[in-house]
C-alpha cells in the first residue's frame, strides 16, 4: 500500500518511496542521557514508534532498520556528574559520568517500555563511534569545509550553499534568532563546533587536534552513516531539533559524503503543552514520564492521549484527557477480552498511511468498538501499540455493565419528565460506591469499571 508523509525538506506531503524497496532505513534523534525523560521527550518516541510499526507491517519486519541514538557525550551530563562529585560521590569524574549515563539509559528504557514503545533495531551510544566522528571531521578539513583553531574544529557554514534550506531560514535570520556562541577563533558567527578540547577530568579522546570530545551535531551524522549509509530514507525528531541540529547534520553529512542529501524524508513532530500552556519548570507544570507512572497513570493511557493528536499539531496533555482515555481503554479491553484478532482494518491502515494520522486511526477504533467489531478493534489497536498483553501497569477490570447503563438511562429519562431525580441519585451513588465511573451526557450513559471496582457490591443491589 502507498504511504504518504509530510516531508519537511520539500514542505509537501509525498508518497513514500524507499531508496531500496527491500530495506527501509529510519533514524530518530534520541535523548541526551543526563536525567529522566520528561513528557515531551515521549512524543517523538511514540509517534515514530507507530511509523516503525506501520513500515514493518507494509514492508515486513525483516526489511526495516530503525536507529535511535543515545547522546552520552554532552556538557549537561558532565555538569550533572560534577555536582555528584562535589556532593561527595566516590570515583573520578569520568567514572561518575559513565555511571550517570548508564543509569539514565536504564531509566529511559524502563519508561519507554512502559509506554509500549518497541526497542529500535540499533541504539548506538555516541561514545562507541568516536573513531568514525574523527574520520568524518578529518575528511571535512581535507575538503575545505572545516578548519582547526585553538584546539577546536569548526564547520565553515559559508562553504555549504544549501545551509538553511531545511528550516527555511537565511543565515542572517539564523544569527538574529539564535544564541550564537561568540568566540575569537570563529571565522563566521554561525560556524559550529565539530570538536572541542577536554581538560582535566572531563571525558576526552586523542585526535589530530589534541585531546578532546566531539560536538553534538557530528555525533548523529557519524552514527547514522555507520548504521544506515550515506543517504537513507527517513530522519525524524521534534521540530525543536530542525535548527540548528538537523540543519547542521545535513551540512556536515552532505559535505563529508559528497551527497546532495542526508535523508530523503525529514519528519518533525510538534511540541507538547500541559493544560494549554508550554511545559516549563517555572510554571510548575513540568513532569517526567516516571512522575506520571508513579502517580498511577498507566503507560497505555499516556500512549493513547499522545496518539490522539496528529503529530504535526501541538499536543495538549490534560488530566481530563487522561481520565477519558483510561475509561475508553478499560471498555475496549473488556470488548476484546478472549477475542482473537482479525486482519488489520482498512480504515486504520488508511489513516496511518496518510501521514501517520494516529488521531484518525483512533477515531476508526471508536467506530469499531461502537459496532462491536472486537476482532477488528483488537487488530487495529495492536498496530497502534494498544490493548496488548505486554502493556501492564494497571488492573484491568472486565465487566458487563450494560444492564446498569440501561437502568440508569431509563431512570434519567423518567426523571427528566417528573423532575424527581431521587432514583437517579440513588443509582449513581450505588455505582460510585461499587467503584464504577459514571458518565452522563446528552449522548447517553456510559459506565466504566474503575480501579476499585467490586462486582459483588453491584450484584447485591436491588
Amino acid at each position: 500500500m502507498d504511504i504518504f508523509l509530510t516531508n519537511t525538506r520539500t514542505r509537501r506531503k509525498e508518497r513514500f518511496a524507499p531508496l531500496d524497496p527491500s530495506h527501509v532505513r529510519m533514524y530518530v534523534c534520541g535523548p541526551t542521557v543526563y536525567d529522566r525523560a520528561h513528557l515531551g521527550n515521549a512524543r517523538p518516541v511514540l509517534v515514530f514508534d507507530v511509523l516503525y510499526r506501520l513500515l514493518r507491517h507494509v514492508y515486513g519486519a525483516g526489511h526495516v532498520t530503525y536507529v535511535r541514538n543515545f547522546t552520552d557525550v554532552d556538557d549537561r551530563i558532565n555538569e550533572t556528574a560534577l555536582k555528584r562529585k562535589q556532593a561527595g560521590a566516590a570515583g573520578t569524574l569520568e567514572a561518575l559520568i559513565a555511571e550517570r549515563s548508564d543509569e539514565t539509559i536504564r531509566w529511559y528504557h524502563e519508561d519507554m517500555d512502559a509506554l509500549g514503545a518497541l526497542r529500535p533495531d540499533h541504539e548506538p551510544r555516541a561514545t562507541g563511534y568516536i573513531a568514525q566522528m574523527v574520520a568524518m571531521i578529518e575528511g571535512l578539513i581535507d575538503k575545505g569545509f572545516a578548519y582547526a583553531a585553538e584546539g577546536h574544529v569548526l564547520f565553515a557554514v559559508d562553504r555549504f550553499a544549501a545551509y538553511g534550506a531545511l528550516s527555511g531560514r537565511s543565515v542572517d535570520d539564523m544569527i538574529a534568532g539564535a544564541r550564537v556562541e561568540v568566540a575569537p577563533y570563529k571565522r563566521n558567527p554561525m560556524d559550529f563546533v565539530l570538536w572541542k578540547p577536554s581538560d582535566g577530568d572531563l571525558p576526552g579522546w586523542d585526535s589530530p587536534w589534541g585531546r578532546g570530545r566531539p560536538g553534538w551535531h557530528i555525533e548523529c551524522s557519524a552514527m547514522a552513516k555507520a548504521l544506515l549509509g550515506e543517504v537513507f530514507d527517513i530522519h525524524a525528531g521534534g521540530n525543536d531539533l530542525m535548527f540548528p541540529h538537523h540543519e547542521n547534520e545535513i551540512a556536515q553529512s552532505c559535505c563529508a559524503n559528497g551527497t546532495e542529501a542526508m535523508a530523503q524524508v525529514w519528519l518533525h513532530n510538534e511540541m507538547l503543552q500541559v493544560e494549554g500552556r508550554k511545559m516549563s519548570k517555572s510554571l510548575g507544570n513540568f513532569f517526567t514520564v516516571r512522575d506520571l507512572l508513579e502517580q498511577g497513570v498507566p503507560g497505555e493511557v499516556i500512549r493513547f492521549v499522545m496518539l490522539s493528536t496528529h503529530y504535526r499539531k501541538p499536543m495538549d496533555w490534560t488530566a481530563e484527557k487522561a481520565r477519558e482515555a483510561e475509561g475508553t481503554l478499560r471498555k475496549w479491553r473488556g470488548l476484546v477480552d478472549g477475542v482473537e484478532a482479525g486482519p488489520v482494518p482498512d480504515g486504520v491502515l488508511a489513516a496511518l498511511a496518510d501521514d501517520i494520522n494516529t488521531a484518525g486511526a483512533i477515531a476508526e477504533l471508536h467506530r469499531l468498538a461502537s459496532a462491536g467489531e472486537a476482532p477488528a478493534l483488537k487488530a487495529g489497536a495492536a498496530l497502534l501499540g494498544l490493548l496488548g498483553e505486554d502493556l501492564g501497569g494497571w488492573d484491568v477490570v472486565v465487566a458487563d455493565l450494560s444492564e446498569w447503563e440501561t437502568r440508569l438511562a431509563e431512570a434519567r429519562a423518567q426523571a427528566m419528565q417528573s423532575k424527581d431525580f431521587a432514583e437517579v441519585d440513588r443509582l449513581k451513588a450505588a455505582l460510585v460506591a461499587a467503584g464504577v465511573e459514571v458518565r452522563m451526557s446528552k449522548a447517553g450513559v456510559a459506565l466504566v469499571p474503575g480501579p476499585g471496582f467490586d462486582m459483588a457490591r453491584l450484584e447485591a443491589l436491588t
